[in-house]
């Protein structure tokens, strides 16, 4: 008999008292028609991924939303440690692709919109530039070549 352990969202260490290996991720991919596809880890929700983009985001879309999502989580967290806790941010993204086949990723840049009191520009360009140039682990897992750049807009304080 196997028995599953949860597992973390690969953005967190794990705690200080358990054992320190990293457990791989596990997701499982459904085919659900045409271009339709389920993924998620096992027993939790899943997300549409369609390669029409038509009942969800197509894979590229997702990869780019999981790359904005990744470094969106650091910079919360990052901010809240410092105690000027953001009260929203969304995060556009721009992902341009090479022409030839496969259609790579070929530059990404991503413009963080931020508010919360207290934020002042300084600390918030630091989070983004800790998240992705360190703490981002799905910045980390794109071609190296592929230059990801980043804006900011502070849009007021609360």
């Amino acid at each position: 008999m196997t028995t599953t352990t949860p597992q973390g969202d690969g953005n967190s260490a794990p705690p200080a008292a358990t054992n320190t290996a990293q457990l791989p991720a596990t997701v499982t991919v459904t085919w659900d028609g045409d271009q339709r596809f389920d993924a998620g880890r096992p027993d939790r929700e899943t997300i549409r991924l369609d390669g029409r983009g038509a009942t969800g985001p197509s894979p590229f879309d997702a990869l780019l939303g999981s790359l904005a999502a990744c470094s969106g989580i650091d910079v919360a967290e990052i901010l809240a440690k410092r105690r000027t806790p953001a009260s929203s941010l969304t995060i556009h993204v721009i992902g341009e692709r090479v022409t030839t086949i496969p259609k790579r990723l070929k530059h990404v840049t991503l413009h963080f919109q931020i508010a919360g009191a207290g934020i002042d520009r300084e600390n918030a360009e630091r989070a983004i530039d800790l998240s992705i140039n360190k703490y981002c682990s799905v910045r980390d897992s794109l071609r190296p070549d592929v230059p990801v750049e980043w804006t900011l807009e502070l849009v007021g304080s609360d």
